[in-house]
């Protein structure tokens, strides 16, 4: 089925997807986006493990558990940091993180 596509094709494009990932939630400065961003790192994580467990141990399903893991793990964190940015929203009517400053002293 992957002819000619080794386990070293799926670590480049998860290092490739964290990377950008890694890139935009350090630089972004809307809320939405850096958790988008997450997002995209922990898909990345996802690739590693189903790789990993197709050519490491590939008679076992542990990689792909662990994936749907994290798949159930990031859904929840989705729902609270979006209701925590809509919280703020309407308290600060931007999701602008520059605008987060309320722990500064």
């Amino acid at each position: 089925m992957l002819m000619g596509v080794s386990a070293v094709h799926f670590v480049l494009l998860s290092a490739a997807l964290f990377g950008i990932g890694l890139f935009g939630a350090l630089v972004k400065k809307n809320a939405i986006s850096v958790l988008i961003c997450i997002e995209l790192m922990l898909n990345a994580v996802n690739i590693n493990l189903v790789a990993f467990n197709k050519y490491v141990t590939p008679g076992t399903f542990i990689g792909q558990l662990f994936a749907i893991f994290i798949i159930t793990v990031a859904a929840a964190e989705v729902g609270v940091a979006l209701a925590i940015i809509i919280a703020i929203f309407r308290h600060r009517l931007s999701v602008n993180l520059d605008d987060f400053d309320w722990l500064k002293w």
